[in-house]
């Protein structure tokens, strides 16, 4: 009498695989080519404060006016773009301050906390809503101090001395370091002026059309054998084709 056989047979085997192929050909007969656009809701059940979403969600009247002004001279308008303030940078950073990047909460923030070196990058303690909100309190305090006006109310040129100073360290803001501060802001607009419409910066695509970026479309095949030419695609947003981002 031989021993039951154990483990995987050459029967099973061949069934399993048989069965495999058989499911593997059913879906590829079912298989479609989408065509257009998908008819979807992005972020059903998780959905961003984005470019519809009405009034400031984090920042003051106060502290909106002085971020628009940043942004808008951190990038202004030329006959390339419109500046980050009509691009929607601020909106951008207001809806993102008001999530979950504002308060680092995917990150590990226990400490301890100590002063890094260059190579080691941000050290710092403060989330993103304590870094604006000491931030633009210091920046006003320094701007009254300096020129007995707020920093929206400067001139072009007073403006940019004043972001100079941040960046360079030349200045210092009470409660924050200023180039921690000013990196900060330069980050997030960079980032609002190149990412998704849907998440209330880079109106009506215009950074991407900018730097010809066709967006989020779903299907490139047809495009990848045609190398070093111009498509002159539409971009499109994770929202369609079009997408204003109104006003905080």
């Amino acid at each position: 009498m031989t021993e039951k056989s154990k483990g995987l047979t050459r029967r099973q085997l061949l069934k399993g695989s048989a069965t495999t192929l058989a499911v593997g050909a059913a879906a590829t007969a079912q298989a479609a080519t989408v065509v257009g656009v998908p008819q979807w809701v992005p972020f059903d059940h998780n959905g961003p404060m984005h470019y519809d979403t009405p009034g400031w969600q984090f920042f003051t009247d106060a502290e909106a006016l002085a971020v628009e002004a940043i942004v808008a001279r951190l990038i202004p308008a030329d006959d390339l773009s419109v500046s980050g303030k009509d691009a929607g940078c601020a909106v951008f950073i207001d809806r993102q301050l008001a999530g979950e990047y504002g308060t680092f909460s995917r990150l590990y923030m226990q400490g301890p906390f100590a002063q890094g070196t260059p190579m080691q990058g941000d050290q710092s303690e403060l989330v993103p809503r304590q870094r604006y909100r000491l931030g633009l309190a210091g920046l006003e305090g320094y701007c009254q101090k300096q020129f007995q006006k707020n920093f929206s109310a400067l001139t072009a040129e007073q403006q940019d001395k004043v972001l100079t100073g941040l960046d360079k360290a030349e200045i210092t803001l009470e409660g924050i370091d200023a180039k921690l501060f000013f990196q900060q802001v330069l980050g997030n607009t960079m980032e609002g002026f190149f990412a998704d419409p849907v998440y209330g910066g880079n109106r009506d695509m215009v950074s991407w059309k900018m730097i010809g970026f066709p967006g989020a479309r779903y299907d490139y095949r047809e495009y990848i054998g045609l190398h070093n030419q111009k498509l002159n695609l539409v971009p499109l947003s994770i929202i369609g084709s079009s997408a204003w981002t109104k006003k905080g």
